[in-house]
């Protein structure tokens, strides 16, 4: 049911920048694209764990940047050991992001800013950044959410920060296409990763009820429908949103 390191890509001889690589989604990003042979630039902010998911790949086309995905020196150097390893920015996932419970009552300015800057800043910063470096070929996969559609109960900055996303990739596809670089998103619902502990606990119920599929998905999932969007299997596919989600995007 999980799809894992047996989905089959070729990236040899490319680089590909993921963020927020130790997370449950971003792991699965990093080893399947590592299965499929390319070259890894990792971003997060826990430089042990970006430790042991290297050597749990075994040290081999990884480059580590320890630090935060919106900060631009972390930018820099990412990008940089992207163009040093092929030549240019030729994969681009960027999965970090953070989802803390609030009302908008009780949200500070604080609180919103850095949904924002992590959610929706950090991508476009890094995507800004990396734009001089890619190469016709070249592919964004964003990691939007079921919520920038409908909206989320307790996380409207999420919600917001996730709906910026998705027209984010829409207008990069327009602008980056006569270059021949494609910009896609996935957009997940409910997956089995820690970030969504605290909503399966509240409403989890609710969730599967509303889920056709009847159950929540796995981080493999997310991960093997963004890598066939950075593949040349999608070759022809740009400005598309492909929900991940199990059919929650249709519920009322």
């Amino acid at each position: 049911m999980t799809p894992s390191t047996s989905v089959r890509f070729d990236f040899t001889g490319k680089s590909a920048i993921v963020t927020g690589a130790s997370g449950g989604i971003g792991a699965e990003v990093v080893r399947l694209l590592h299965a499929a042979g390319a070259h890894l630039v990792l971003i997060d902010l826990n430089p042990e764990a970006l430790d042991s998911l290297a050597a749990e790949l075994g040290g081999e086309r990884v480059s580590l940047v320890p630090g935060d995905a919106s900060a631009q020196g972390t930018i820099d150097a990412a990008v940089a050991a992207a163009v040093a390893a092929s030549g240019a920015v030729d994969l681009l996932l960027p999965v970090a992001g953070i989802y803390p419970r609030s009302t908008v009552e009780e949200t500070s300015d604080e609180l919103w800013d850095r949904v924002q800057r992590i959610n929706l800043a950090g991508v476009f910063k890094l995507i800004r950044a990396s734009i001089p470096h890619f190469a016709a070929g070249s592919a964004v996969v964003n990691f939007a959410s079921v919520a920038g559609h409908r909206g989320s109960q307790l996380h409207a900055h999420y919600a917001a920060s996730k709906a910026g996303v998705i027209a984010l990739t829409r207008s990069l596809a327009h602008e980056l296409g006569p270059a021949g670089v494609r910009v896609n998103a996935v957009s997940p619902g409910t997956i089995n990763t820690g970030m969504v502990k605290d909503l399966v606990s509240d409403r989890g119920d609710l969730m599967m009820a509303q889920t056709p599929l009847q159950r929540f998905g796995e981080p493999g999932e997310v991960a093997s429908a963004a890598v066939f969007l950075a593949s040349d299997a999608a070759s022809f596919i740009t400005g598309e949103t492909l929900h991940v989600n199990g059919g929650l995007f249709m519920a009322g």
